[in-house]
């Protein structure tokens, strides 16, 4: 589960049926709320004629992603959780105003907000921010369409409401789960990578040096090897 825009694709990765789920509305981040994305989700594993899949959720799509473990635990083999963080972790629901301030930084610089959200300040931080920025422009048939002003501020939203939730009970997500992080988040501080994988009963962390929010696709390398050993660990 990623980004908005409720397109499903088929991915890349040797062995598995990868396909990526985007949302279209932003309304809430809550256990209630999210059953009924769990429901859909089963209709929809159902109607491929899977009885069950891995689930990966980066940011956000990792909030949804631990609700959907935690009210259809039957759909869920293996958790992959990736710059994310648990309902009412730490700093959460600040990541509003950051990205706000990071967004007039870059109007102010000439540069891609996701340059100050996403990586690092220190030289290999922007070096690998320039060469993420690059890669996104390497697809040129069939891309995205850009996120409307209206889905991001209600996007913001959900991610705050998120962040001023009580904590849920992960020691209900029995499946095994791997969580990846950059070891400076800011947008979803790397402390909440640390807790998630405590707090369910079979986690296991990988931080990523000299990272921020997108570790996984600084080291993308990296973590496709990790992320596919722990797919297919018996």
């Amino acid at each position: 589960m990623g980004p908005p825009g409720r397109r499903w694709r088929r991915c890349q990765a040797p062995g598995h049926h990868v396909r990526q789920q985007g949302r279209r509305r932003f309304h809430r981040l809550d256990a209630a709320h999210h059953r009924g994305d769990g429901e859909g989700c089963r209709t929809f594993i159902r109607a491929l004629g899977f009885e069950y899949v891995d689930l990966h959720g980066f940011s956000m799509g990792g909030m949804i992603a631990q609700v959907i473990a935690q009210t259809e635990p039957d759909l869920v083999r293996k958790l992959i959780l990736t710059g994310t963080g648990p309902a009412g972790g730490e700093g959460i629901k600040d990541l509003t105003r950051l990205s706000h301030l990071d967004t007039v930084r870059g109007l102010i610089t000439l540069q891609d907000p996701k340059q100050f959200l996403f990586f690092t300040r220190t030289a290999g931080g922007r070096r690998a921010g320039k060469e993420f920025l690059a890669r996104l422009k390497e697809r040129t048939r069939d891309r995205d369409k850009a996120i409307s002003l209206t889905s991001y501020g209600a996007q913001l939203k959900a991610i705050r409401r998120w962040g001023l939730e009580q904590p849920h009970d992960l020691s209900v997500i029995r499946q095994p789960v791997l969580v990846a992080n950059g070891e400076s988040d800011r947008m979803v501080p790397s402390q909440n990578s640390t807790d998630l994988a405590r707090r369910v009963q079979n986690g296991e962390l990988v931080f990523y040096p000299d990272a921020g929010h997108d570790g996984i696709f600084q080291f993308h390398r990296q973590f496709v090897e990790t992320a596919l050993e722990f797919l297919e660990r018996q």
